[in-house]
């Protein structure tokens, strides 16, 4: 049945059910719906129900009557319009929640409650159909409006560390301002009474204001005598203990509209406000720091690879220079350290990038095979080349062949290699007739290459053939903040590609990748990534995660031995640089040569007692080493 509700000035508000095609309503008794005020004319306005719609017309033509907000003399009214007669308030409810006439004890504490959980749960419904978290505060804002009769409601967010203190702002910002009807209310912040969010926010608790013109703590506040506010109900948004804002509403035209069993609701829906808040701010968080790390990649990518240290910035500037001619590039390194992505780097830079990128590694073949992968075979050369292969270096014709693990190559083939390499032309295995090979070569190796020829295991001539051009890629551990921007953009990419609900690092996850060694660079990096992604059940992945304990961290040595191993190495530095003269070298530091033997003897192998040095007197340390 439908109703009006009457939103009385002083005390609860009453229903009066419309059960007639003609509902008269006015001052006089003899209205079906009777108002005793003031400012009511004797016979008012009528609803009108031809059997479909409701409609509200003017009975007295110069009564003022009012629908939303707006003059009427004649409209068709819909479910929760507020119409206005003189200043009687009333509430169009097509669905009654209410008795007749006189029940007051209808809208007890327990009703108000089961309309606000009912509201709640049109809200829960509206949740999950909700496309944005401002469409949902919307949605949550209008409920709370609709639950406890107030015009107009407001979700109000503070900033981290806002003020509370009487000679500082809020700086409150209105997230939603909404008014009945479930309308935007433009320029919200002017609605809102600084002194009762003040009073909020000093206690973080609820507060009820009955008549706010007339109270003695807000009565006398600027704010409330500009704004004339009559009930006003606000309450802080919680999460975890911290403040994020709050929810305040307001009705200009009734006085004690609000009860505890309103606050009771806007309670709860306080409560879900600020679960959805808290999401809503770690989600920008999210977005925040996504974006700020596609600006990082932006700035620190180049190609697939991600660097800014000044090596890589270094072997970025010589790729730039080398991939436009077809000079021959050895690549150096570590194992995990990204030579192949350098290589592919290099050929999409080049004007062969439209050719094949073929990629052999000469430490993954068995050495009988190895001569048929690289330059193919004919059918019936050896047992089981049941059919005629092209190699490697024919299928990579017009484009770029990467040897990786050069290192590698048994020293029987290199001799073939660099006579290709020499006179760009092959012949398969088991074949008389060379064929002409148009091919880039890029190696690369993590051995140093130079100990391999002094072994005897890497011909020198090889060597020089590969190694035109040398770029060094360095190890993760001395690339700096890179290995942070790198785990960043590893999660980002296998949390997307695996499904797991990581979305980050906690700050200690970040200070051990930092601080590890990484023996296994990027590789490692990657692997322990995916693993953490796909076994973490938070959503942030901390350091034993990724297996990063305490005890897996490299300790910090004392500045004695950290002088000490600097020493050495700029010893053996200078002795390499000298061609092993040691005589030269102790004159170019400035030092006795038994000092540079003292530090000699400690690596074995390096050099054996040098008799023109004995008896000579003792030298001491250099200055600033142990003694």
């Amino acid at each position: 049945m439908a109703s009006l509700k009457w939103l009385a000035r002083v005390g609860r508000p009453r229903t009066f059910p419309i059960y007639k095609s003609i509902t008269t309503v006015g001052r006089a008794g003899g209205n079906d719906v009777a108002i005793g005020e003031s400012k009511m004319a004797e016979h008012h306005a009528q609803v009108i129900f031809d059997g479909r719609d409701f409609q509200l017309a003017e009975v007295d033509r110069v009564a003022d009557i009012q629908l939303n907000g707006k003059k009427k003399r004649r409209g068709k009214l819909e479910h929760l319009d507020r119409i206005l007669l003189g200043d009687v308030e009333l509430e169009f409810r097509l669905l009654d929640d209410a008795t007749h006439v006189g029940d007051e004890d209808a809208t007890d504490t327990t009703q108000a409650e089961l309309e606000g959980l009912r509201k709640l749960h049109e809200f829960s419904e509206r949740l999950m159909q909700a496309r944005n978290i401002q469409e949902l505060l919307e949605a949550l804002m209008d409920k709370v409006i609709e639950a406890t009769h107030a015009d107009k409601g407001f979700l109000v967010l503070l900033p981290q560390g806002s003020a509370t203190s009487a000679d500082r702002p809020l700086e409150p910002e209105v997230r939603v301002a909404r008014r009945i009807r479930q309308e935007g209310l433009p320029d919200g912040i002017r609605h809102l009474s600084d002194s009762i969010l003040r009073k909020v926010v000093e206690t973080r608790r609820p507060l009820i204001v009955s008549d706010a013109m007339r109270d003695s703590q807000f009565g006398a506040s600027e704010s409330v005598m500009n704004l004339r506010l009559s009930s006003v109900m606000c309450a802080p948004l919680l999460a975890q203990g911290n403040l994020l804002g709050l929810i305040y509403l307001g009705n200009d035209h009734v006085v004690n509209l609000f009860e505890e069993a309103s606050l009771d609701v806007l309670t709860i829906f306080a409560a879900q406000a600020s679960l959805i808040l808290q999401n809503a701010l770690l989600l920008d968080q999210l977005r925040s720091d996504r974006d700020e790390l596609s600006q990082q990649l932006k700035d620190r990518r180049f190609g697939e690879i991600i660097g800014t240290c000044p090596s890589m910035v270094e072997v970025f500037r010589k790729v730039e220079k080398v991939a436009q001619t077809d000079i021959s590039v050895l690549i150096t390194g570590d194992t995990g350290t990204g030579k192949e992505l350098i290589a592919r780097e290099i050929h999409q830079r080049s004007h062969r990038a439209k050719g094949p990128f073929v990629v052999i590694n000469c430490g993954a073949i068995p050495e009988n095979l190895m001569e048929s992968e690289l330059f193919g075979h004919v059918r019936g050369a050896f047992t089981g080349a049941v059919a005629t292969r092209p190699g490697k270096f024919q299928l990579a014709d017009a484009g770029t062949l990467f040897l990786d693990e050069i290192g590698e190559l048994p020293i029987n083939l290199q001799v073939k290699l660099l006579r290709a390499l020499q006179e760009k032309t092959v012949m398969k295995v088991g074949d008389s007739r060379p064929e002409r090979v148009d091919i880039r070569v890029v190696a690369a190796t993590h051995r140093s290459l130079e100990e391999e020829i002094r072994k005897g295991t890497f011909r020198e001539d090889l060597y020089y053939r590969l190694n035109v051009v040398n770029l060094h890629l360095p190890p993760l551990r001395d690339r700096g903040d890179d290995v942070l921007v790198i785990a960043k953009a590893l999660l980002s990419k296998y949390g997307t590609e695996l499904g797991g609900k990581v979305r980050g690092f906690t700050p200690n996850a970040l200070i051990a990748i930092r601080k590890y060694e990484w023996p296994g660079n990027v590789r490692q990096l990657e692997n322990r990534i995916k693993k953490a992604v796909v076994l973490c059940d938070k959503t942030l992945i901390g350091p034993d995660d990724l297996d990063l304990m305490p005890e897996s961290l490299q300790p910090i040595m004392s500045l004695a031995q950290a002088k000490e191993d600097f020493q050495r190495r700029y010893i053996l530095e200078a002795l390499e640089r000298n061609n092993g003269n040691r005589t030269k070298t102790a004159r170019d530091l400035g030092v006795d040569p038994r000092t540079i033997f003292r530090y000699l003897e400690r690596e074995p192998g390096i050099v054996e007692p040098d008799p023109d040095l004995a008896g000579l007197p003792s030298e001491p340390p250099l200055r600033g080493g142990p003694a």
